[in-house]
């Protein structure tokens, strides 16, 4: 295995009272909602905050976050190949009981990964997918490959200490007796800044990771609330009731910065977006004072 250090947070200082209270105003004008958030510059001057950042949330999709990582990382061992064929199938073992469940297209955001059941694709191709389009068909296949007790083994060497990833997705067995994978905002926060500070794997590997996640699909939360052509590399999060998005803002001519923002107990979408997208126009604003 590619030998990396534990990741280890450079010192900063609390983020001004006045984007504190301005976050939690916003977050606090809905009610019921349960929000974590975790803001930190990765370049000059020190800058974080954390609002309930080690509360623990169903991690939703974005568990495959780590999921990538963890494929890289044995790409960067030499222990796989992205050029790996996969078959494309849509049936799967509970971590209950072993026993089968089926993916459904309808439930998928990539729902043309589908139509190819039976095909092989090379493994490169269902990372891609996964983070792109949120792939369930190549989440579970990609976890499949590369095991989930691995997963989680590297992000407690990254220093995310209470994420989890335990299965794949739509695990009805599993999600009924609560074994579910699960994140918090400052684990995550600490999975992009090692991604981004080139700590999460080899150099060639790092360009590869951003790239993906620079190429997301999905952009109506974190990317919303900045100014047009902003690049961000995030990978968001959607179940019922839970909406997250966790991300690397690259400000034009300012250093980058991590935003996390994990929602859940908001049953109108809308209004979860709605919360996601002002409170990265809120930590813009801030973070390029």
């Amino acid at each position: 295995m590619f030998a990396l250090p534990i990741l280890v947070l450079l010192a900063t200082t609390p983020a001004p009272s006045s984007l504190r209270e301005s976050l939690q105003e916003r977050i606090s004008q809905v009610k019921g909602a349960s929000v974590a958030v975790a803001y930190q510059r990765l370049g000059g001057s020190p800058d974080a905050l954390y609002l309930e950042a080690d509360r623990s949330f169903h991690a939703a999709s974005t568990m495959k976050v780590p999921v990538m990582l963890e494929v890289f990382r044995q790409v960067d061992a030499g222990t796989l190949s992205l050029e790996e064929p996969v078959t494309l199938t849509r049936e799967f073992a509970s971590i209950v009981d072993g026993s089968p469940y089926v993916l459904d297209a309808k439930d998928d955001e990539d729902a043309a990964l589908h139509e190819r059941l039976g095909q092989s694709v090379p493994l490169r191709e269902l990372v891609e997918r996964m983070i792109t389009r949120s792939s369930n068909l190549a989440t579970n296949l990609v976890l499949s490959r590369v095991d989930a007790r691995r997963v989680t083994k590297t992000l407690r060497a990254l220093g995310a200490r209470r994420m989890t990833v335990l299965r794949g997705v739509e695990d009805g067995k599993a999600y009924a007796q609560g074994l579910n994978n699960t994140a918090t905002a400052r684990d995550l926060a600490s999975l992009l800044s090692a991604l981004e500070r080139g700590r999460a794997a080899s150099p060639a590997s790092t360009r590869a990771m951003r790239s993906i996640l620079l190429a997301q699909e999905l952009n109506r939360e974190i990317p919303a609330g900045l100014p047009p052509g902003t690049p961000v590399a995030h990978k968001t999060g959607q179940i019922s009731g839970i909406l997250h998005d966790a991300a690397i803002v690259y400000p034009p001519g300012q250093p980058a910065y991590v935003l996390v923002v994990l929602t859940r107990g908001i049953p109108d979408e809308a209004v979860a977006r709605s919360l996601i997208v002002e409170l990265s126009r809120q930590v813009y604003a801030h973070a390029t004072r």
